[in-house]
């Protein structure tokens, strides 16, 4: 018996692994995070048990899935995006390995990637930004230290904003004087889902755009320079002059 904890992606059925739906579509017991994860990731499964943990504790999902080891049956424990990030998952760990339940994680597509991919947008471009650093507002839970918005805006990388778009104006006060008024900023909506939506600006603009827009949940808040770079040097990779193992000097 295995605990598969499954990244399930942004939303868009199809932005799942194969190894991911596969396990759906096989586990006889799935739990997954109903208020992220869209049915129809779930199409095909042929589960005895599935559900919604949207609704549960910590220690009601781990029940159900003592339930489940002592039954000897496998369990898709479905999470939202990449099960890494924001998942949730380290407590559940914690408890498995003191139970000595065996488990494995699969890894999913981000929804930073997904907004990346719909804004059509590189966020590392030579030059530019050569670094992406995906973090979250602190609000409710603190911010370790050195990792508090202003922190992390002197490095002047590309930003990721998890869980923050209640926050967008001290979001962009912080931000301010770090990267300037005119620096690019895109709010993606439920990336991938059918109802998915953004709007782009600046850090002077943002945020009457977004209250126009009615966003209150399940954005992301994307910061660089990188959206909207059009002087950019090419990458050596694919320079002509740039010799590597498969392409090596004549």
């Amino acid at each position: 018996m295995t605990v598969y904890f499954i990244g399930a992606g942004p939303g868009d059925p199809e932005l799942i692994t194969v190894k991911g739906q596969r396990l759906i579509r096989t586990c006889p017991v799935i739990l997954y995070a109903g208020s992220l994860v869209p049915e129809a990731v779930l199409e095909g499964h042929c589960a005895e048990t599935l559900v919604n943990t949207a609704e549960l504790h910590l220690e009601q999902i781990i029940q159900l899935i003592e339930d489940a080891h002592r039954r000897g049956q496998d369990v898709a424990r479905v999470h939202s995006g990449d099960p890494s990030l924001y998942g949730a998952i380290g407590e559940q760990i914690r408890q498995l390995r003191r139970l000595e339940i065996p488990f494995q994680v699969i890894p999913g597509v981000t929804a930073t990637a997904a907004c990346a991919a719909l804004l059509e947008s590189e966020l590392t471009l030579p030059g530019i930004s050569q670094t992406l650093i995906l973090t979250r507002f602190g609000h409710n839970s603190a911010m370790p230290p050195g990792e508090q918005l202003p922190d992390l805006a002197r490095h002047g990388a590309t930003l990721a904003i998890h869980l923050g778009i209640v926050h967008l104006q001290q979001i962009v006060e912080q931000l301010l004087p770090h990267y300037g008024a005119d620096c690019p900023v895109a709010v993606i909506h439920r990336a991938s889902w059918p109802d998915q939506d953004w709007v782009r600006g600046t850090l002077a603009d943002i945020q009457p755009r977004v209250v126009a827009k009615g966003f209150r949940r399940t954005a992301l808040i994307l910061v660089g320079r990188v959206l909207a770079a059009d002087a950019f040097a090419d990458s050596s990779l694919y320079h002509a002059a740039h010799r590597h193992l498969y392409r090596p000097a004549d």
